[in-house]
């Protein structure tokens, strides 16, 4: 195992071990480097390394920290990653998507307080009818955020936030070049809404596959004619 992956493992194994608590002080360099049997360069990089994927908060003239760990923190890197993906690779992660988001919005359903149920409301009348393309994207995203949020589980809502942004290209793309397709997804939108606020959580769940797998589905259909032409 390379140095650097090693010093990485050794402070994992102090975070899960419960030896540094999320935003415990780790000691300092020279005697950490010390206890764990490394080269200061060493562990410099891998506090270099874990500070980037948000484990660690360097503070300069202050310390290092453990961060708070929490998912969403955590789960950050993962719309960094989806960027470096082409549109056929986008297709699985819009796949993925076909299988969190309807599960989200049926936890939702069930869990989602009367308030933000209508605060989600307020999110879909805010959009005007004349509203640019980009406002269009703004709202989808707000739309689905709120509804992960809605399901109580943050690990979830995470999953989503990253893989809900990333893939907002193809939407994109999509309501530039198909008739309808704008429209159609504010009437998805109403009806999910509509299936959370009377708590129907099959509805909900059968309305979100629905909408993911209309985007997933043109895709595919779209690189599939693509491809066929330059064949």
């Amino acid at each position: 195992m390379p140095v650097t992956d090693s010093a990485i493992e050794k402070i994992k194994a102090m975070i899960v071990s419960g030896e540094l608590r999320p935003g415990s002080r780790l000691p300092k360099e020279a005697d950490l480097a010390e206890r764990l049997g490394l080269s200061r360069n060493s562990l410099r990089e891998a506090v270099k390394a874990l500070s980037l994927i948000r484990v660690l908060d360097v503070r300069q003239g202050d310390g290092t920290y453990v961060t708070s760990l929490e998912p969403n923190l955590l789960l950050d890197a993962l719309g960094f990653v989806v960027d470096f993906h082409q549109d056929d690779s986008v297709l699985e992660f819009l796949e993925v998507r076909r299988i969190l988001e309807p599960a989200a919005a049926a936890m939702a359903a069930r869990v989602m307080p009367d308030e933000d149920i209508a605060a989600l409301g307020e999110v879909l009348e805010s959009l005007r009818d004349d509203a640019p393309l980009q406002e269009l994207i703004d709202n989808d995203l707000e739309f689905h955020h709120r509804i992960a949020a809605g399901s109580g589980n943050t690990v979830l809502c995470s999953l989503v936030d990253g893989l809900s942004g990333p893939t907002a290209r193809a939407r994109i793309w999509r309501g530039l070049t198909e008739e309808g397709a704008v429209d159609r997804t504010r009437q998805q939108h109403r009806a999910i809404l509509d299936a959370i606020a009377h708590r129907r959580p099959d509805v909900a769940h059968a309305w979100a596959t629905v909408h993911v797998a209309g985007v997933e589905q043109w895709l595919r259909d779209t690189l599939g004619a693509a491809g066929s032409s330059l064949g």
